[in-house]
């Protein structure tokens, strides 16, 4: 289905073009590859949780260190995992936790544990936008990095094995989605989601590659720091070139500054400019660096602006997926004609805040056990549905993003996109049957059009 273009703002605001984004995210052929890309996350983890090593327990108390008080300080932790030790404690307490509770047995997956933890963090986050609180933001994702470090800390091997499957398929999908999204933004133009798929196949290698290589450059640019600080262990003299090379690695470290903010900021371009310019691994990387420090403040406002908005849109769908339980939950509860009972033993009743509802076994009985199973696995579902309109919104908004900016400081009209053979905006003209018959070059017809779609002015 091909819908309208846009028009432009009035005067030179672009940044209405940003509410176009939940209409982009939304749509069913969007959300199908974003859930297949959770779907497929989801599995993988727990597949790997079969095998638990995250050391649990009911209840764990820390000794505080003294501050004003002679009494020592106690800080009491409920349902303490690993990761809870680590995130607000430190890595010394988590020692101690695991060298106390190694022997006891209790264990979940690392996959569940930070499933648990990153959601906790994320509407935390989410409160935090809406109170205008930055620093409970920043907070929140300082915690979610400090999960990702335990994680490749404490359990490197599942942890390498994990992300290397979730970063290949996010980034396999959200090529797809930045492309659909390009397409539809620039020129009003569907792209079936096979199709994208295939566009995101081809240049697999630029979306990776963009991805990685500012953590590729911060390693570069590091290594001549961590060389002279092994230097530094030479006897007698190397504490003397130490100082006499402290300039080169200040130069070094310059360039991992740089390269850390323009990841940080711009990252979520990487992706887009391959769906937009069809760009390799280095001009994708060019490209989201030139427009994150020509325009910062543009570039920030974009970001404020897509995450206040996806925030909002979040929680309508959260409350539209709420209210689908709760519907059915209330209808089904009259059905059961006052056996709460049984309704309560296969599916607790789900509230705004859990959909599952309390955590919990599965009941004893195998009727009980496995109705109580399928219920949770539609339930789940619903849960992936809500979770792929996130990640189909983060494309969406940074490809929007991404031409906005590009518009900036290039002057690029927006409606400029790459237009594949294989996809859209490289159909064949079509010619009115009283004009001849016209032989096409035989390249032409095969390939479907030339390599380059018309280009308009904005």
């Amino acid at each position: 289905m091909v819908d309208e273009k846009p028009a432009l703002p009035p005067g030179n605001l672009l940044f209405p073009l940003l509410f176009q984004s939940f209409r982009l995210a939304i749509q069913p052929s969007k959300l199908a590859i974003a859930f297949a890309a959770v779907a497929i996350i989801g599995l993988t983890g727990w597949t790997m949780d079969l095998h638990p090593t995250v050391i649990t327990a009911d209840s764990f108390t820390v000794l505080l260190p003294r501050e004003t008080s002679t009494e020592p300080q106690l800080h009491r932790i409920q349902n303490a995992t690993e990761l809870d030790l680590y995130a607000e404690h430190g890595t010394p307490s988590l020692r101690i936790f695991v060298e106390s509770r190694r022997a006891l047995g209790n264990r979940v997956g690392v996959f569940r544990t930070l499933w648990r933890f990153g959601a906790e963090e994320f509407h935390r986050a989410l409160y935090a936008v809406f109170t205008w609180d930055p620093p409970r933001v920043i907070r929140s994702v300082a915690r979610g990095l400090d999960a990702l470090l335990w994680a490749f800390r404490w359990h490197t091997v599942y942890s390498l094995a994990f992300f290397t499957v979730a970063f290949t398929v996010l980034m396999g999908a959200g090529g797809a989605l930045c492309r659909m999204t390009a397409l539809q933004f620039a020129r009003a133009e569907g792209l079936g989601p096979l199709k994208a798929l295939r566009f995101s196949w081809r240049r697999f290698t630029s979306l990776m590659g963009g991805s990685v290589g500012p953590a590729l450059l911060v390693l570069a640019f590091g290594a001549p720091i961590i060389l002279i600080g092994l230097i530094g262990n030479l006897p007698g003299v190397g504490e003397l070139l130490t100082g006499l090379l402290l300039p080169l690695a200040l130069v070094a470290a310059c360039a991992v500054v740089i390269t850390l903010l323009g990841a940080a900021a711009g990252l979520g371009l990487m992706s887009p400019a391959v769906a937009y310019e069809d760009a390799d691994a280095f001009d994708a990387i060019n490209h989201a660096f030139s427009y994150v420090y020509s325009k910062p403040w543009h570039m920030g406002f974009y970001t404020l602006v897509a995450i206040v908005y996806g925030a909002l849109c979040y929680l309508f769908v959260r409350f539209f997926a709420y209210l689908l339980l709760a519907t059915t939950y209330t209808f089904l509860r009259i059905g059961f004609l006052r056996q709460d009972e049984k309704l309560e033993a296969i599916w607790p009743e789900p509230t705004f805040a859990s959909f599952l509802g309390p955590a919990g076994s599965l009941p004893e009985g195998w009727s009980l056990w496995l109705a109580a199973l399928l219920i949770r696995l539609s339930v789940l579902a619903v849960i992936g549905l809500v979770v792929a309109f996130v990640v189909s919104f983060h494309f969406s908004a940074h490809t929007i993003i991404y031409a906005l900016m590009r518009h900036r400081v290039h002057g690029t009209p927006l409606d400029e996109v790459y237009a594949s053979p294989n996809g859209a905006s490289a159909a064949l003209p079509s010619f009115e049957a009283d004009s001849g018959a016209i032989e096409l070059d035989p390249a032409v017809a095969r390939d479907g059009g030339s390599d380059k779609g018309p280009q308009t002015s904005g």
